[in-house]
């Protein structure tokens, strides 16, 4: 196997290539940000990794026993008069994560926590509901 190291100038070749093919510089990025899953009894602890996310930003969907994580970076702020660009790095990232538990969750009893960029989830079980009788009319 032959392999290239790549040095500090990885960063140089990476923008020739972008104004070669005409990457947009402001498109977003997709991640999938780098997940833990952890289980109780009652509950499932999600903790995912969203750097420079701000909690407004972040849309958690539940459907059954699916868990789905959206989240995108803020545009930007403009550079004041007389300032300019001379390196960037840093893009616009877009945070998606999707995910099957394997039970049912509980919406009403789940809440989700935005700190230091990690976002912890932590999901209730679903409750089965045990055999119950009708009565006859």
């Amino acid at each position: 196997m032959f392999v290239i190291p790549m040095t500090r100038h990885s960063a140089d070749l990476s923008q020739r290539i972008e104004r070669l093919f005409n990457v947009d510089p402001d498109a977003r990025a997709l991640r999938s940000p780098a997940l833990d899953v952890t289980e109780s009894d009652q509950s499932y602890t999600l903790q995912l990794d969203l750097p420079g996310i701000a909690k407004e930003a972040v849309k958690i969907r539940i459907e059954g026993r699916r868990v789905s994580v959206d989240a995108e970076q803020a545009l930007p702020v403009a550079l004041p008069d007389g300032e300019r660009v001379l390196h960037r790095e840093r893009s616009v990232t877009r945070f998606s994560r999707s995910i099957a538990l394997p039970q049912e969750l509980d919406q009403a009893g789940s809440s989700a926590k935005l700190e230091n960029g990690v976002l912890t989830l932590s999901l209730a079980k679903r409750v089965p509901a045990g055999a119950g009788e009708l009565s006859v009319s």
